[in-house]
């Protein structure tokens, strides 16, 4: 077997694992169980059961390499007084301080006490985690000087850490990360995985702090490029472990980094769909996934051209897909609604544990 080219997907997904034993795996640690995976190979797929794989992909390091990082739990990360878990999906509001954001640019814009308190109500709404940005990433979206931007987004964030509230930073420059982490924030979320700045990746490591690193076709040059795939779901899967591992080698903690394939940024919607629906092979990076496709155009193009403003069911669709297929980490604009929904999916899945 021809390890380099060897990928697994969890399937067929079970509600409890009681009447299973040794028919099932576990899923990072979470709430999910699976019965098999779907493996890839040199453009090949079959599918393999769990009672199987030691029979049938015992020989292969590869195999037995992702199978760990699979159903390995993913630790919690401890930043100050506030715990970040990965053992269930929680949720990430987003808080952009930019006039021209695809969704909500503009609202909180020279106003840090608004836009801190915005952020709060999130906190109350149930996120686990302030996503504060101030450069907008859409496509064609004008770059922002760094100064600029630490303007924008310092105020808010430090009224928010202060409040108790944990923040992370969107950002690609290395000196809106060091601002913003001097203000109190505890996460680095970069679209860029650390490639846009030359510093960046040195200013994470040894600030100690956690990073998102995000897929993107080009990073060195925008978040919008690319010339297409042969496989999307395996080529970003092999984009983020090899970026993964540089970050790791560079003194970043695997244990602190979480990824993002980067819905939306560079891809197609056929290659947006195809991501979504092999969510799950993400989790053979070994690292917590963030999901972030609330409001994105794909729902557009899936609603007869809906607004940003008009995409909450598809929204809530995406965020369940995401929590079906084990993400940890949800990326949003609508927190309260999503936390609805992913407590009364946490409810069948409670119920169903117990035996109903």
């Amino acid at each position: 077997m021809t390890d380099h080219t060897l990928h697994l997907r969890p399937v067929q997904f079970v509600d409890s694992p009681v009447g299973y034993d040794g028919e099932v795996a576990r899923l990072a640690g979470g709430l999910q169980w699976f019965a098999a995976y779907e493996v890839s190979e040199q453009g090949t797929r079959r599918t393999v059961a769990i009672a199987d794989f030691a029979a049938e992909l015992g020989t292969s390091e590869r195999a037995a390499k992702l199978h760990a990082a699979i159903t390995a739990p993913r630790p919690p990360l401890t930043l100050g007084d506030r715990i970040l878990r990965f053992d269930q999906p929680s949720v990430a509001g987003i808080l952009n301080i930019t006039p021209d954001s695809f969704s909500d640019g503009g609202a909180h814009v020279n106003d840090p006490a608004a836009a801190a308190g915005a952020g709060f109500d999130m906190t109350v709404a149930g996120a686990a985690l302030i996503d504060v940005g101030g450069e907008s990433t859409r496509p064609g979206a004008p770059a922002v000087w760094e100064g600029d931007e630490i303007k924008r987004i310092v105020p808010v964030i430090e009224r928010l850490a202060t409040g108790g509230a944990l923040v992370s930073v969107d950002t690609r420059k290395a000196a809106v990360m060091e601002a913003a982490l001097a203000a109190g924030a505890a996460i680095v979320n970069d679209v860029s995985a650390l490639l846009w700045d030359d510093r960046s990746l040195e200013l994470v490591a040894q600030s100690g702090c956690p990073v998102i690193l995000m897929h993107s076709p080009d990073p060195a040059k925008g978040p919008h490029g690319g010339h297409g795939y042969a496989n999307v779901l395996t080529d970003v899967f092999d984009w983020l472990e090899a970026r993964i591992a540089a970050v790791v080698a560079a003194g970043v903690p695997r244990t602190r980094i979480i990824a993002d394939p980067g819905i939306g940024f560079g891809k197609s919607l056929q290659d947006n769909l195809r991501l979504l629906n092999g969510l799950a092979m993400f989790h053979g990076l070994g690292v917590p996934v963030m999901l972030g496709a609330s409001r994105k155009r794909l729902i557009g193009a899936l609603s007869n051209e809906a607004p940003a403003a008009d995409r909450l069911g598809g929204s809530l669709t995406l965020a369940l897909k995401g929590a079906e297929a084990g993400v940890q980490l949800l990326r949003v604009h609508d927190v309260a609604e999503t936390v609805q929904a992913l407590r009364v999916w946490r409810g069948l899945k409670d119920q169903a544990l117990v035996g109903g």
